[in-house]
C-alpha cells in the first residue's frame, strides 16, 4: 500500500474572504492532482483558533487549549502549506496570535516539517513584505522552507471560476515550488 503524507493547509489570516486561503487550497490541489501526490489535505481555518490577544498577563492564567490544539495539528502533519495576507506590511493580526501563544508551547512552532510558503495580494507586490519576513523568521521557529512563491495582482492573474491560477509562467513558477515541497515529502 502506498505511503500518504498529510499536508496542513492554511491562510494566515481570519478572512473569510480569503485570497490566500484560495491559494493555500489551490497549490494542495496541485499537489495532490497535478502530481499525483499520495497526500491527505486537511485545509484549515484560523477562525476555529481563535484566542485572546497574547500578553505575559493573559500566559500567566495559562496557555489556551486552541494553541495546543494549533500546535498537535502542525505536529501531526508531515507537511505545511502556509499563505500569508499581508496587512500594513506583515502578518495579520489573526496569524500572529496564534503564532505568539503557540510559541509558548515551543519555539519550534512548525516542528521541522517541510514547509511551503506562500503569498498573494490584490496589488502588484504580492505579499513580498510579509513573504520575506517569514523567509527569514520561520527557519528560527521551526519551519524546514522547502520552497515559496507570491504574485499579484490576484484578480489579474487567478481565475476564481476554476480555482487555480491562469497565467502560464506563474503556474509553472507554483509546480516549482510545489514539487520541490513534494520532494521532502514521504510520497509514492
Amino acid at each position: 500500500m502506498p505511503s500518504r503524507s498529510k499536508i496542513l493547509v492554511f491562510a494566515a489570516t481570519n478572512s473569510r474572504q480569503s485570497i490566500n486561503k484560495r491559494l493555500a487550497s489551490h497549490a494542495a490541489c496541485v499537489l495532490r492532482d497535478d502530481l499525483s501526490a499520495a497526500v491527505d489535505i486537511d485545509l484549515i481555518d484560523l477562525n476555529d483558533y481563535e484566542m485572546p490577544i497574547y500578553s505575559p498577563e493573559r500566559e500567566a492564567e495559562g496557555i489556551p487549549q486552541l494553541a495546543q490544539d494549533f500546535y498537535d495539528k502542525v505536529g501531526a502533519s508531515d507537511g505545511l502549506i502556509m499563505s500569508f495576507a499581508e496587512y500594513n506590511g506583515s502578518y495579520t493580526a489573526a496569524f500572529k496570535n496564534i503564532f505568539d501563544w503557540t510559541s509558548r508551547i515551543s519555539m519550534k512552532v512548525f516542528q521541522d516539517k517541510p514547509t511551503l510558503l506562500l503569498a498573494t495580494s490584490m496589488g502588484g507586490r504580492g505579499g513580498q513584505n510579509v513573504m520575506a519576513a517569514a523567509l527569514e523568521g520561520f527557519p528560527h521557529f521551526g519551519a524546514n522552507i522547502t520552497s515559496s512563491f507570491l504574485f499579484g495582482p490576484f484578480a489579474e492573474h487567478f481565475d476564481t471560476d476554476a480555482n487555480r491560477l491562469k497565467t502560464p509562467d506563474l503556474t509553472q513558477e507554483l509546480s516549482e515550488a510545489v514539487e520541490a515541497f513534494k520532494a521532502t515529502l514521504r510520497v509514492d
